[in-house]
């Protein structure tokens, strides 16, 4: 495997985003085991932007206005719709007394979610992996489906390690409501702004 692929997956990987951001605040809300499954739904969520570029489907949404923007708003409300669940009480991102309370099902499919409605991943993707495939390679398709497993495996352990960071001094955090509130703000803010972000993406 490439030392250049790795060095800039993990640059990538390690990057804030929407999912170290889900699995941050995971960590911090329900402990280190929800953490870990949050991890896993985000790296879920990146399977068919990958399965897109590898199929060619990615140049759908670069070609196509209405496509791209369609995925682009749903994300958007998404994205919206985490920041406004981060603020009430009771919300996605509420901070638990008791680690864990939540489904796995629910945290894996927000976690999904997240990455799925993310329209600039495809992209990213298309542009990313034929960088790393020479043009003399006599089975590009097992090369792609190679460095797409490795990518992806390095997103699951980077987001397990930010989780597992976060865990680490949920104690602290519930055990103060003021850091609670001000955590959720923070968590909403930083949605909200991810979500803006999205919403000025071009193609």
């Amino acid at each position: 495997m490439d030392f250049e692929f790795l060095v800039t997956s993990f640059v990538v990987v390690a990057s804030p985003g929407t999912g170290v951001l889900y699995t941050l605040a995971t960590g911090l809300s329900r402990g280190s085991r929800a953490s870990a499954v949050a991890a896993f739904g985000c790296t879920l969520g990146i399977v068919p932007h990958m399965a897109a570029a590898i199929l060619g489907l990615a140049a759908l949404l670069h070609t196509s206005a209405l496509a791209f923007h369609i995925l682009k708003w749903l994300g958007v409300a998404y994205l919206l719709y985490m920041a406004w669940g981060a603020l009430r009480d009771g919300g996605a991102l509420s901070v638990e007394g008791e680690a864990g309370a939540r489904s796995a099902a629910a945290i894996t499919t927000e976690a999904v979610l997240i990455n799925i409605l993310n329209p600039k991943l495809s992209i990213f993707f298309l542009a990313f992996l034929p960088q790393f495939i020479r043009a003399d390679e006599p089975h590009p398709l097992p090369r792609m489906l190679a460095l797409s497993a490795v990518f992806m495996a390095m997103t699951f352990a980077v987001f397990v390690c930010y989780g597992l960071l976060a865990a680490s001094v949920r104690d602290h955090v519930v055990s103060r409501p003021r850091v609670v509130a001000w955590m959720r703000r923070a968590f909403a803010g930083a949605f909200g702004a991810l979500g803006a972000k999205l919403a000025f993406a071009e193609r």
